[in-house]
């Protein structure tokens, strides 16, 4: 598992680094990469965050059934990891409308 992680990362980076070598076309071509990089990115950011908010509310909910004496403190710190999620795809948005015009 730990090789093919490595595999995908070399992978990444190699495909990244590609148009650099070509300087002049990338003039040329590089805003509609803009564009597909940009909703990738978007798609990326908002998939990851909604898995990270289902289990974050997961666990709230399966801390709750164990102890219902502490909902004040798991309510609190939900709250707080899903706001700080949320806000992970709201920086992603505002960068690519920043980026791309």
């Amino acid at each position: 598992m730990r090789k093919l992680q490595y595999f995908f990362m070399a992978a990444a980076a190699l495909l990244l680094a590609s148009p650099v070598y070509a300087q002049e076309a990338a003039n040329a071509s590089s805003q509609g990469m803009l564009y597909i990089a940009a909703g990738l990115g978007m798609a990326l950011a908002a998939g990851l965050c909604g898995l990270a908010q289902g289990k974050a509310t997961a666990s709230a909910a399966e801390a709750l059934a164990r102890n219902p004496g502490a909902r004040p403190g798991i309510f609190t710190f939900l709250i707080l990891g899903l706001a700080f999620i949320e806000s992970l795809a709201l920086f992603t948005f505002v960068i690519i409308f920043l980026k791309v015009k």
